[in-house]
């Protein structure tokens, strides 16, 4: 697969970037969007990994800098549609006998150049607004909880967020994965 995008691919990516930056401050307050498109042009491999966040769903957008680094976080109200009804990862996947779903989260993530959000990163994405309530979230799962067969998931509800866990081999047509993106 070309992980390049053509000069109009580019052109409107930037631009839905640009009008989701400027539609949702409160994400970014004091960032400048012509400081993020500078870095966004000099690194045409994120802007790449960004239309894969764009093109299944996620409408990612900034969150934060970190070290230096714009931080980049899917920011649909949902987990994104294209991403859903994946098992947590590649063991997972193998083990399952039938009923295979497509593809695996990690996996998925890998190819797309993004990482999945840990927990602590759910509840910071989750002080920026209302995000999971109809729908839930595969999250980076600690190693002790995975060897157990098990992976975890956010979402929220009543006004809350939880963090649950289902086996990893489980899938849900409401259940996705929510990507970062550090640029």
């Amino acid at each position: 697969m070309k992980k390049e995008l053509s000069p109009k691919q580019r052109d409107e990516l930037l631009a839905a970037l640009k009008a989701r930056f400027d539609a949702n401050k409160v994400r970014h307050p004091g960032l400048v969007w012509a400081k993020v498109q500078a870095r966004l042009e000099a690194k045409p491999d994120k802007l790449w990994s960004l239309a894969e966040m764009e093109r299944t769903g996620g409408e990612p957008d900034v969150v934060g800098v970190k070290s230096g680094e714009f931080i980049f976080m899917d920011c649909s109200a949902q987990s994104p549609k294209g991403r859903v009804s994946f098992c947590y990862d590649r063991e997972a996947l193998d083990s399952r006998k039938e009923h295979k779903p497509k593809n695996c989260v990690m996996d998925a993530a890998a190819a797309m150049g993004v990482e999945v959000l840990t927990e602590e990163e759910y509840f910071a994405l989750q002080k920026l607004g209302e995000f999971d309530t109809k729908s839930s979230s595969w999250l980076q799962t600690p190693a002790d909880i995975r060897k157990l067969g098990g992976a975890i998931y956010g979402d929220r509800r009543y006004n809350r967020v939880f963090i649950g866990h289902n086996g990893a081999d489980s899938y849900y047509s409401g259940r996705g994965f929510r990507g970062s993106l550090r640029v």
